[in-house]
């Protein structure tokens, strides 16, 4: 096979900011021909432009709620590059904040719901099928703490990353055997743009009570994605990993 053919290749959505855009960075330091899945166009041509200058990546726009939108960027993808190696399904919202789970719009339920979790469903859906034609791959989906324990006035985030974790851990059983390994990722308080819209007052006392003293890096996230997807895991399979600075084991 030639270089082109042996490279290997992923695929991470939410890839215009924050974790997404990390990430996506750290896949194609490493040398991965990586795809840049995003709904926000401006947003993901200025990343590929930025990515373009230490290797090779190319921007789909998607919106994930979209199934036959994640059907076609996965076939592009497959079109562009011949194999898929590794997806990081990052593409999320937290919704609206404050409110008892009794005054969640409906609203804002299903539009997490949508985004969070069938949109990483989507995303799976898809790139199976593509990574078993391939032998196996690493899928690693991006849930939150508030997929391992409770986050009052978040119920439709907090349901949505808790079914991500159990969408992976389905999914890890099923096609462990065939090569194809899922987990998950579960970021605490990330420095963000979805962090930093966060109102200071409800944000200083998270802080305080955080056991590393700080937000993380969202380099600190790809790191832990890099690494699930990488041989070095190979026998980690339907895990979902908190990177919280401590924050789950209080």
């Amino acid at each position: 096979m030639g270089e082109a053919q042996q490279r290997k290749v992923a695929f991470v959505t939410g890839a215009s900011s924050g974790i997404g855009k990390a990430t996506a960075a750290a896949f194609v330091a490493k040398g991965y021909a990586t795809v840049l899945v995003d709904r926000d166009q401006a947003a993901g041509r200025a990343v590929e432009a930025e990515l373009r200058e230490i290797g090779e990546c190319r921007f789909i726009a998607c919106d994930v709620t979209d199934d036959a939108a994640v059907e076609r960027a996965v076939a592009e993808a497959l079109a562009t590059y011949g194999r898929l190696d590794a997806a990081f399904n990052a593409a999320g919202i937290d919704g609206e904040m404050g409110k008892f789970t009794a005054d969640c719009s409906p609203e804002n339920w299903h539009r997490v719901l949508a985004i969070d979790l069938t949109g990483v469903w989507h995303c799976m859906r898809h790139q199976i099928p593509r990574m078993l034609e391939n032998g196996g791959g690493s899928i690693v989906n991006c849930s939150s703490t508030a997929g391992i324990s409770g986050a009052p006035t978040y119920a439709a985030y907090c349901a949505a990353k808790h079914g991500v974790i159990g969408l992976t851990r389905a999914a890890a059983l099923e096609y462990a055997r065939q090569g194809i390994r899922v987990n998950a990722v579960c970021p605490g308080m990330i420095d963000t743009p979805m962090t930093q819209g966060l109102d200071k007052d409800m944000l200083a006392p998270m802080l305080a009570a955080a056991p590393a003293g700080r937000m993380g890096k969202p380099e600190e996230i790809a790191s832990a994605v890099l690494w699930l997807c990488d041989d070095g895991a190979s026998f980690v399979a339907g895990q979902a990993i908190g990177v919280d600075g401590g924050w789950t084991a209080q």
